[in-house]
């Protein structure tokens, strides 16, 4: 006998799903609205985010000045002229190496375009030279009619610089301020927010805290030890610019998986240019080697359960905040990730069903 569908049953359904929809099209128009305001305001968040990363990661040693004694005030202006110092001390440790190497680097990038033409000479390509001289008199003529886009290019540039000093400048007066004043601010949160949001929202501001010092303080271990075996291979084998790759290595870190792919890369094609294949291929392998080193024995110790995100939704994060927000996206795509997962874990605890509590067995006599 065949079943009929029940009009009611249908239109019930029918009902829900619109319903639903078009519930979840409010949340997606809150979304896009949210984003927007976002992007309108970028220019006060994108500091208040690089101070909050940087809180995080010298947070630890003012608390512990704080609690040997310290006034807020002093252990947040010596921390935060400690990490100035060491700031400048960096980019004075990469930029003499590159400068006295800048010869060298030159011709070995030069030595590299010749022998790319050699080889693109011969079989199966057989491109001659008359070929790439046309070829690189058209990109001259090219470059000649953009003279005007080149311009707004290098302007764009500059104004770019600016900006960068200008947030860099911002962040580090919001780290000062934050580790100075950063314990209170959840407490005064809690006081000016109804009912339950008074302790929802500093709930999960505190684990999102937690989080994201967690994030940036294991992969600044991680990223130091990839630094300081990378480099000494680097070294070994006898690559130049060797400090420089190591700092590469180091900030590359925050990116998780792409970051150490790109780290890599740049490792090896400098050992490519300068030293031959062979070295390349010694380079890849010590790269391959701290690697897995990295994923199977340094992140388990250091992260302990990490962040709770599987591998896959690292990588898809990663993606996705590049395509949307280039370098800034890839940076921040992970700790954003890590705190969607805090968000979506404490609305799960809050709509969860307490679980019944378990009957006692009667226990038979004799």
């Amino acid at each position: 006998m065949t079943a009929t569908l029940s009009s009611t049953k249908a239109r019930a359904a029918l009902r829900t799903s619109a319903r639903f929809s078009a519930e979840l099209l409010l949340i997606f128009a809150m979304l896009a609205v949210s984003l927007w305001l976002l992007g309108r305001m970028w220019s006060v968040v994108w500091p208040l985010v690089v101070g909050l990363l940087l809180t995080t990661l010298t947070w630890p040693l003012a608390r512990f000045l704080r609690r040997h004694g310290w006034r807020p005030a002093l252990a947040a202006s010596a921390v935060t002229v400690l990490f100035l110092l060491v700031t400048v001390g960096v980019v004075a440790l990469i930029a003499v190496p590159v400068a006295s190497q800048s010869g060298e680097l030159t011709d070995g990038v030069v030595d590299g375009i010749q022998k790319l033409r050699d080889w693109a000479s011969g079989p199966p390509l057989n491109i001659g030279d008359d070929d790439i001289t046309k070829a690189m008199d058209s990109a001259v003529a090219r470059a000649q009619d953009g003279l005007g886009s080149m311009v707004t290019t290098v302007i764009t540039g500059v104004s770019t610089i600016v900006n960068g000093v200008v947030t860099a400048v911002l962040a580090l007066f919001l780290m000062f301020f934050f580790l100075k004043d950063g314990p209170r601010f959840l407490p005064w949160l809690a006081r000016q927010l109804p009912g339950r949001l008074a302790t929802d929202i500093p709930t999960v501001a505190a684990r999102g805290w937690a989080t994201l010092g967690s994030f940036v303080r294991s992969q600044a271990a991680v990223g130091l030890l990839d630094a300081v075996l990378i480099g000494l291979g680097l070294w070994v084998v006898g690559v130049p610019l060797v400090l420089p790759l190591a700092v590469l290595t180091f900030v590359s870190a925050f990116v998780p998986i792409i970051g150490a792919l790109f780290a890599g890369f740049v490792a090896v094609l400098i050992a490519l240019v300068f030293n031959g294949l062979t070295d390349a291929l010694i380079v890849l392998a010590i790269i391959i080697g701290v690697q897995q080193l990295e994923g199977n024995v340094f992140q388990p110790m250091i992260q302990s359960r990490g962040l709770g995100l599987h591998a896959a939704v690292i990588l898809l994060a990663v993606t996705l905040g590049g395509s949307l927000a280039g370098i800034v996206g890839s940076l921040l795509a992970v700790p954003i990730a890590a705190l969607i997962a805090v968000v979506w874990n404490y609305v799960r605890e809050q709509l969860s069903e307490p679980s019944p509590e378990p009957v006692p067995v009667p226990v038979p006599e004799g």
